[in-house]
This record gives C-alpha cells, structure tokens and sequence, in this order.
C-alpha cells in the first residue's frame, strides 16, 4: 500500500483506497423484486404469475443469466427453487419473469429473489407472500368415520359421554391435506383429515390453503349438527358364548324390539345385516363354513343415540384345528434323519401320518421321524364323546426332497463401505441345500464343518486361503472375491463380493481467494499432487466441471474439489468454499464510532477476512492482526483483505465528555448554553433514548441518536423560567434522569 501524506485527512485516505479498488467492488444494482398480487393461489386452471425485475448498470456479461428463485414456505434461501431463466435480458433493465407455482407449494411465508450468473449477484429478497398450489377445490362432503353415508337431516345423536368422529368422503389421499375444522362458526385446532368430537354443535370443514387462499378453494364442506340423544341399553339376549354343531340352528335377540328402529348386524367387526327397521334378530347358519366368530348389533334413530352392544361369542362345538410346526420344504441330507410334528386343538385326538398318500404303519404319534424322500401329512380325529361328531382333518403337506446341490452365501464380516475401510473380513454366511424344485434349505448349522474351502480373487484361486473367512489388508488386493467348496460328490460356490479398499493417500488444494470480486485477480485452484499423469475432475456443488485443466480458475460461488481417480477409488481433496463478495462479510464487535475514557484502552476485533491492516490518519501502518488496542482520538482506517478483495472500514475514537448532565440552560438565543448538551455518552448514540416531559408529564420530545439539539425553537416557551423533567435510556433501562430549567 502506498504511503500518502499527512496532510490528507482519514477520509481522503479511504476515498483513494476505494478509488484503487473500484473494479473490485462495483457491481451491478439487483433491485428487489416486485409484483402485483399479494397472495398466489394457483389451481390446474389457472397457474401464471408475473414479477417484475429491475437492475441498474453496468452491463452484465453477455453470458449471463438472471434466475428467479423460492425460498421455502419460512423465508430461507438454503435451498432455493428456481422459478423462471431469463438469458435474453442482459441489456434490458426492466422486464417481467412469468412462473408456474409448484404443485407441492403450500405456505404463508415464501419469499422471491432474483440472482444472476455472470457477474455472481443477488437481489434483496421480497417480503413473505402466502403460496398454495389449490389441488382440490370442489365442496368436502363429511359423514361419521367417512364412511360416505350423509345422515339424514344431517344431524347425529350421541351418548352422554360418548362420542363420533367425523372425516371428509370425497377427499383423494385425505391425509396429504390439512383442514380448518368448525363448530357452531368457531375455528378449531384440529388440522387433521379427521376430528372426534363429544361436545354438541354445528360442524363443518375447509381444506386449509391458508389465510387468503382457503376462500377462493371454495372447499367448505356440508354441515353435519351433533345432538345429545339417549341411551336404550342394547344387548343380545341370551348366553355370552355359544356352542353350536354343524346345522343346529341359532337366532340372535336383540333385548330392544317394536320401536321402530334401524338394525345393523356385524360378525367380526363386519357388517352381514342391515341396517333394517326393525330387523331385531339374526339367524346363525351353522352348516355353513366361517360361521364361528363374535358377533353384534347396532341400532340407531330418531331421538336415540347410535349404540352397538356388547358381543356373544358362537364357536363350532365339535371343531377343531391341526397346526404343522416344522417347515413345508425340507430338503434331506445324506444320512440324515428329520422330525415332522403337528399341534391340534382336538380334546382326544387320534393320529395317522401318510407319506405319498398311504398310511405309514406305526405312526400314531403327534410326530415322526423320517429319513426317505416324500410328500407327508398327517390326519387327525377327534374321538372325545362330549363333541359333535367331526370329520377328520387333515395337517398341511411336508415335501421332503433330497439335494441337487449346495450353494455358499458370503457376506463382509464388519461394516464395509467401499474406498473407505482400509481392511476388510469377509465370511461363510450361509450354507443352501437346493432341491430340485430349487427349494432352499439352510444348512449352515449341519455343514459348515464338513465341507472343504477355497477363496477366489477375480476368478483364481487365491494361495493359501482355505478356511471360511478371509481378511484383506492391503488396497493392492482389491478386486473380487469368492469361496468355493466340496462335499462328497457336491461342490458348491458363492455369490460375488467386492472389495476395494482406500489407499491410504490424500490430495488437498489451496486457493488465492475464496471470495469472488469483479475486476479481480482470479481465484486459482491449485493441487498438493502433480495431475499431469492422473485422471482427475474438477468438482463444483457435486457436478464435474472440468478434467483436463490442473490449476483451474474458479468464476462462479459453490463448494469446489479436486478429485483423482486411481488405484480403484477416487481420492477425495479437501472442500474449499467460494462465495460472492459482500461488504457485511467484514463484521467489527464494536460501532464504528466508539468512545474512550481518556488514559484507558479499548480493544476492536475484527472478523471474517483472511488479513488486516490498521491505518491512522497519518496512514502509518499500525498492526496487522484481527484486533487494535485504541489509546487515542482520531480517525482510524482497516483494511481487510478477502483474498483477492478489499473491504475499508474507518473508525473513529472519541475521548469520553468529562463534564455533567447539565440541569440548566438560558434559551435566549445569544449562542451561549442555549441548547441542552449531552456528554457523548449518552449523545449521538442510536441505542440511547432522550425523553423530555413538560411540568404536567406530557412527552415534548423523544429521540435516540440525539444530536445535542434540543430546544429546537425559543418560542416553544411561553414563560420565562420553565422546569423540564428528562429521562435517558438504553434497550428499556434507565440510565439517568432530572430536571432541566430554562431561562428565557
């Protein structure tokens, strides 16, 4: 930096350091964006919305694009959409981007910007605007448990204590929406695509396309009234669990008959009769399959609350069931011998196994040992006198088949991920007998022990490796691997298994700058390790931008890489992250106007640059670190340093005022104590708050920053002496507070 005289003020010397550096910091101006509307509430019949744009000169590069973008529904541009691409505008200052609002946009406080590539700028961001993609816009229709049945009159009755839910019918994916619920014209909290009420009232429903939106979807649903009504005591008559053979016959009662009300008949939860005005009983067919179960009914009416009664049990007295405990499909080793079993609920039963269809003699038992190929079952009958008289049943089928072959399943041992482990294990899992029909069995547990192994890598065996696991080490062994193996007349091989280990290396790259200034010098990337042998990419936010260039030149922000691919896996460099350069990069923990208690120190830090340098008025270098102790009034400059960018920021330090709030003043207008002034403690200050009340306690005067100007006008006072109360604050806390006369 050059030297400049002392002749020069801290100003002259801030303006020349701009001056020098005015290909760094000008820019284009990106106004913000503005529109017409207020809310967007687009619909498949109508999604066209226009914002207007302006930018000021100079010109952007012929290659630029202006790009509008969406926050989310918060307001946060971390993730930004992009609405709308201009390319043709770079000499029009004045133009309109049209977009389509996405159809997954559902918030109250999504805010536009519009950013240009070349140079890398951005505009302010637009206040929030409510946005809705309306997906549904036709009236909701709601019943009880949406089950599309609108109750007449649209009214329901309810228990004491009892109560209904209510949920739209005509809704597709219901649960992808949220609702304003009402009761009676009031808003409810509910948001879900179903409420429960027990409390009485008028209630309706509205999908929720926020505060402006919600109106035009024209979605609000019918009315449905919820009434207190009266509890009859429904029951079925008679015993709580009945036993019935096949064909006896069974009538359900209802305890409630003759009063003219609408009957619903369920068996497990499921409707089987009904609703029927007085439809009091229901018939139990037990000569047909399936009549077992729990059974209920339900009645409803005018004046009476929907209630189902409590539910009776009917079971098939002479039914019973047969389980098969051991798997369909077995396939039998050589020499081997497997246990086939069956469980039943039977009282007494009886047992007889059957293998390809004929009785097997002795085999009386609730299992069996078998050691021959075949399809097995077993019968059971119950002999107890107290049961129906049952047919026998038979257990599910068991094929047992001998193998065809054996096949291994290998797995990596630990956690593997690939180009990151340095070593790996990799292990026998699973040892699979195939039958013919290729019905798997696993017999890991029976020969793991008996077979004999071998590894393979990339086809060929590897020397030495006969065991069922094997552990890698060594990057230069990566490739594929598999296990062979023999059993007898079996052999038997594996599934495939990379492996690719990392290789222990790194690369980083360094940088010139990681901020991107107009004018500049570019922002060069350069890497530890020579590239001109290597296969390497450039790479920008995740995309490859470049592969042939080995210092390459950044010219647009992202998070850059440098990426060698070698020996199987990519070595990965360091991230270095290159933003657009912005004057509040620089931020100070002090005002720039600061005051000092003369004979004291006070510190500033500065943050956010690479470097600094701290300049007095005389432009004498007086330190190059993050912070300066100030000891002095004057006028101080630092110049921050961004890499290839300047930010200057003057500073000025004024010696604290030694002399009282004064509580008297002569406002005659001869230019002596005519005004009432602060010391700069509390003056000048945009955080300090100066009130003035008048005798009876009226506000005169209130300002923050306050500029030693108060009286403003002699005329103000109506008489000669006057007493003035004042009060001085800072963020609500008083700091001091008196009395001021005034001689006129």
């Amino acid at each position: 930096m050059k030297t400049i005289g002392s002749r020069y003020s801290i100003h002259i010397i801030a303006f020349a350091l701009l001056s020098l550096l005015a290909n760094t910091v000008h820019a284009q101006g990106l106004n913000q964006p503005t529109t017409v509307w207020t809310a967007a509430c687009a619909s498949a019949g109508f999604n066209e919305y226009a914002v207007s744009f302006k930018w000021t000169p100079p010109l952007v590069d012929s290659n630029n694009e202006f790009i509008l973008e969406l926050s989310d529904s918060n307001g946060n541009f971390g993730s930004p959409r992009e609405l709308s691409r201009v390319s043709d505008k770079n000499t029009t200052f004045n133009f309109d981007f049209l977009f389509s609002v996405p159809t997954d946009i559902n918030g109250e406080g999504f805010k536009l910007r519009v950013r240009s590539t070349s140079p890398a700028k951005t505009s302010p961001a637009t206040e929030a605007y409510p946005m809705y993609y309306i997906d549904f816009n036709s009236p909701l229709l709601i019943s009880q448990d949406g089950n599309g049945t609108i109750p007449p009159g649209g009214a329901l009755e309810i228990c004491g204590g009892g109560a209904v839910t209510l949920s739209p019918h005509n809704v597709p994916n219901a649960d992808n929406h949220s609702y304003n619920w009402y009761r009676s014209g009031t808003l409810l909290s509910e948001k879900s695509s179903e409420i429960t009420v027990s409390s009485t009232g008028m209630y309706y429903v509205e999908l929720d396309y926020g505060t402006v939106c919600s109106g035009s979807a024209n979605t609000l649903s019918n009315t449905i009234e919820i009434s207190n009504g009266s509890s009859q005591g429904i029951a079925i008559d008679g015993s709580k669990d009945v036993e019935l053979c096949s064909g006896d016959p069974y009538v359900l009662q209802a305890n409630i008959t003759g009063a003219g009300l609408t009957y619903t008949w369920f068996k497990d939860g499921a409707i089987i009769s009904g609703p029927t005005v007085n439809g009091d009983n229901y018939t139990v067919d037990s000569s047909v399959t399936g009549y077992e179960g729990s059974y209920e009914v339900e009645i409803d009416g005018s004046g009476v609350c929907r209630e189902r009664s409590s539910s009776v049990t009917i079971r098939n007295k002479g039914g019973f069931e047969v389980t098969r405990q051991n798997v369909g499909d077995i396939v039998l080793l050589p020499s081997r011998t497997e246990i086939l079993s069956v469980t039943t609920t039977a009282d007494a039963p009886e047992y007889q196994w059957y293998k390809d269809g004929s009785p097997i003699t002795d085999a009386d038992e609730s299992s069996i040992t078998i050691n021959d190929i075949g399809v097995y079952f077993a019968r059971v009958t119950e002999t107890a006198a107290s049961s129906c008289s049952a047919t026998p049943i038979d257990s599910e089928k068991t094929t047992v088949v001998s193998p065809d072959s054996f096949e291994f399943v290998v797995d990596y041992a630990s956690s593997y991920n690939s180009c990151q482990n340095t070593e790996v294990t990799l292990s026998l899992a699973t040892i699979n007998a195939i039958s013919g029909s290729g019905v798997k069995t696993d017999v890991t547990t029976d020969l793991s022990s008996s077979f004999t192994y071998q590894w393979n890598k990339d086809g060929s065996a590897f020397d030495g490796e006969t065991s069922k696991t094997i552990t890698v080490s060594d990057f230069d062994e990566n490739g594929t691997y598999s296990l062979n193996g023999s059993l007898n007349t079996f052999n038997a091989s594996s599934n495939n298994l990379s492996v690719k280990l990392a290789t222990g290396e790194s690369v980083q790259i360094t940088s010139n700058g990681t901020v991107l200034c107009e004018g500049a010098d570019p922002i060069v990337f350069n890497s530890s390790e020579s590239l001109g042998d290597e296969v390497f990419e450039w790479v920008k936010d995740g995309q490859v931008i470049d592969t042939t260039t080995e210092d390459f030149i950044a010219t647009q922000v992202g998070v850059y890489q440098l990426i060698i691919n070698t020996n199987d896996c990519p070595i990965v460099s360091n991230e270095i992250t290159v933003r657009a350069f912005d004057e509040s990069l620089l931020a100070l923990d002090k005002p720039n106007d600061i005051i000092i208690i003369e004979g004291e120190t006070e510190t500033v830090t500065a943050s956010g640059a690479e470097s600094y340098q701290w300049f007095d008025a005389s432009n004498t270098l007086l330190g190059t670190q993050d912070f300066y102790n100030f000891e002095q009034e004057g006028e101080y400059l630092l110049v921050a340093n961004f890499g290839n960018c300047t930010i200057n920021r003057v500073v000025t330090v004024t010696f604290r005022d030694t002399f009282a709030i004064p509580n008297v003043i002569t406002a005659n207008g001869d230019g002596i104590n005519d005004l009432w002034v602060l010391p700069n403690t509390y003056s000048r200050d945009q955080n300090v708050l100066v009130n003035i009340y008048n005798e009876r306690g009226e506000e005169i005067f209130s300002q923050t920053n306050y500029e030693n100007n108060w009286p403003q006008s002699t005329t103000m006072f109506n008489k000669p002496n006057a007493i003035f109360y004042y009060k001085i604050t800072r963020g609500g806390q008083s700091l001091k507070q008196g009395t001021i006369t005034v001689i006129k």
